[in-house]
C-alpha cells in the first residue's frame, strides 16, 4: 500500500498532466502544491511511484506522466465525481427537454455529452429486452392488411405490416386490439409470448388464422436483433489529442466504427453503476491509449442501455464522470416522464 504522501504525490502529478499536458517534475509539483515536504522528499516519492509502476519517464530529460496502473489507482482511489454547476445542469434540462421522440433524444444525448466532456460520445438506444410495452395498436390497410404499431415504456416505437391469410373485419379487429392490450400493456417483454399463447382461441375458428399471424408478428418484434443501435458523435474532438495517441489515431477511429466493439466497451446495459476503463483494460487493441467511461440510463431504478465517452487516458476523470452521470441522471427523467 501507498503512503497517504504518495497517494497526494501521485493525484497532484495526475492533475498537473492532465491540465498542462506536459511531463511533471518534483520542483514543479512543490512550487504548485502544498506537499509540506521538500524536493529532494517528493523525488524519492516519484522514484517510489515509478518502481511500482504507477508514473513513468517518457523520455530522459522530462519528468513523470501517469501510466494506465496510475490513473486507474486515481479513479479509484482519489478522484472524486466533479459535481456539475447549478447553470450547467438547467442547460443539460433546457436541452435535452426539447426532444420530440426517442431519437431526438438520443441524438441531443449524444451532442451533449460530446460538447460537456469533448471527447467522443457513444449513446446506446434504449434495449427492447428490458422494455416494458405501453400499447399495442392495429391499423386496418386493406381487408387483409393491419399494420402492427408497438409503443414500449422507453418511447420507442416499432412498426410491422401483417399480410392476413383471410380478410378482417373492424370488429374483430378492434377486438383483438382490445384484449391483446388487456394482457400485455404494462408487462416486461420477456413475459409476453405466455401471455398471448391462448389468445387465438377467443376468437371464431375463421378469425384464428389472422390472430395466430399477429402474435407471430408481435413476438419477432419483440426478439429482433435490431435492438442493440448506438449513436455516437464528436470523433472530431479525438484530433484535439493527436499527441495522446502514440503513433496514430487511426486505430481508435477503427474501433469506434464497429459497433460490437462499442457495445462491449459500453458493458452490459443491465449494470447500471459507472464503468471506467482505462488504457489496456479495453480489450480491443485499438483502444489500449485510450479511456471509456460509461453509465446506465433508464426510467425508474432500472437501466436500458449505457451511454459514455471515449477519450485519451490523459482525461479529466472527475469532471467526465461528472458530465456523464449527470447527462444519464436526466435522459432518465425525460424516459420515465414520456
Amino acid at each position: 500500500m501507498l503512503s497517504e504522501r504518495r497517494l497526494q504525490v501521485l493525484r497532484a502529478i495526475v492533475q498537473d498532466y492532465v491540465g498542462t499536458e506536459e511531463p511533471v517534475g518534483s520542483k514543479a509539483l512543490t512550487e504548485r502544491h502544498n506537499l509540506g515536504v521538500s524536493p529532494a522528499t517528493v523525488r524519492n516519492d516519484m522514484a517510489a511511484l515509478e518502481d511500482e509502476g504507477f508514473i513513468a519517464q517518457p523520455h530522459t530529460s522530462a519528468g513523470r506522466i501517469p501510466t494506465d496502473k496510475g490513473y486507474r489507482l486515481f479513479v479509484d482511489k482519489l478522484a472524486g465525481v466533479k459535481p456539475m454547476s447549478p447553470p450547467e445542469r438547467r442547460a443539460i434540462q433546457n436541452f435535452l427537454d426539447g426532444a420530440v421522440d426517442l431519437d431526438d433524444v438520443v441524438a441531443r444525448t449524444v451532442r451533449l455529452l460530446a460538447q460537456l466532456t469533448r471527447q467522443v460520445a457513444v449513446v446506446q438506444y434504449p434495449s427492447l429486452t428490458r422494455s416494458t410495452v405501453r400499447h399495442v395498436e392495429l391499423l386496418s390497410l386493406a381487408p387483409a392488411r393491419l399494420m402492427l404499431v408497438l409503443i414500449t415504456d422507453t418511447g420507442r416505437v416499432e412498426q410491422r405490416m401483417v399480410d392476413c391469410p383471410a380478410p378482417f373485419g373492424e370488429s374483430s379487429l378492434a377486438d383483438l386490439r382490445a384484449r391483446l392490450n388487456s394482457r400485455v400493456a404494462g408487462r416486461r417483454f420477456a413475459d409476453v409470448p405466455s401471455l398471448v399463447e391462448d389468445l387465438p382461441e377467443a376468437f371464431e375458428a375463421e378469425d384464428r388464422g389472422t390472430v395466430s399471424t399477429v402474435l407471430s408478428t408481435l413476438l419477432e418484434t419483440l426478439v429482433e436483433e435490431n435492438e442493440e443501435r448506438l449513436m455516437i458523435g464528436g470523433t472530431a474532438n479525438l484530433t484535439r489529442f493527436g499527441h495522446d495517441f502514440p503513433l496514430t489515431i487511426r486505430p481508435v477511429l477503427e474501433a469506434l466504427e464497429e459497433q460490437v466493439v462499442l457495445l462491449k466497451l459500453l458493458g452490459e446495459a443491465g449494470d447500471s453503476g459507472m464503468t471506467v476503463r482505462i488504457g489496456h483494460e479495453n480489450a480491443y487493441e485499438g483502444l489500449n491509449s485510450t479511456s471509456v467511461v460509461s453509465v446506465g440510463y433508464g426510467s425508474g431504478g432500472e437501466a436500458v442501455a449505457k451511454l459514455g465517452v471515449v477519450g485519451p487516458t490523459r482525461m479529466d476523470y472527475p469532471g467526465t464522470m461528472g458530465a456523464v452521470r449527470a447527462v444519464a441522471r436526466y435522459v432518465g427523467q425525460i424516459l420515465a416522464e414520456s
